[in-house]
């Protein structure tokens, strides 16, 4: 039943770009901290893997000026720098959504573009020129796709991490 529903598929580099698109190496430009009218800036620029989060018909309508990405990395690497992520009991919360702030991907088996366990980040996002990320994408050549059910799955785990509300009194707990 699970090869019914592949989580990826593998697209041109001159295809449109979609939400769910994967991207390596994207530089992203960083500003420094200390931001004042009117000067000069040296920026750093940073390299990510990402997944693109602005919606398809958006991007191939062209109707944004910024498409919203955010990192992706392995879960191994999670679980170097968090070992509630090494452990099965972490990794299980993952998988269920009920770490606030990360999305866990399947494998990727694809020939030549293997990829273990993917933790999206959505504590981290960023946006990108439209025009420079799609002229990143055309020289970068084949990239993965991330397949429905598991995009819309991805965009509403970013809908309800991004919608939360902190009470200030909330109802109290009835354990």
């Amino acid at each position: 039943m699970a090869h019914n529903y592949p989580w990826y598929n593998v697209v041109e580099s001159q295809d449109n770009l979609n939400q769910g698109d994967f991207l390596d190496k994207c530089p992203i430009i960083i500003p420094p901290d200390d931001i004042t009218l009117n000067i000069t800036y040296e920026v750093k620029v940073k390299r990510y893997n990402v997944i693109i989060l602005s919606q398809s018909c958006d991007l191939i309508q062209k109707k944004l000026d910024l498409v919203l990405v955010c990192p992706v990395y392995s879960l191994e690497y999670y679980g170097e720098r968090d070992t509630q992520f090494k452990k099965s009991k972490g990794k299980e919360k993952l998988r269920r959504g009920e770490i606030v702030g990360y999305h866990l991907l399947g494998k990727c088996e694809l020939h030549g573009l293997e990829k273990d366990y993917q933790v999206v980040d959505f504590r981290s996002v960023f946006s990108i020129p439209f025009e420079s990320i799609t002229g990143f994408a055309k020289k970068q050549g084949k990239r993965l796709r991330l397949l429905p059910p598991y995009r819309e799955h991805l965009s509403q785990a970013f809908a309800r991490f991004f919608m939360r509300v902190g009470l200030p009194i909330d109802i109290p707990s009835f354990i």
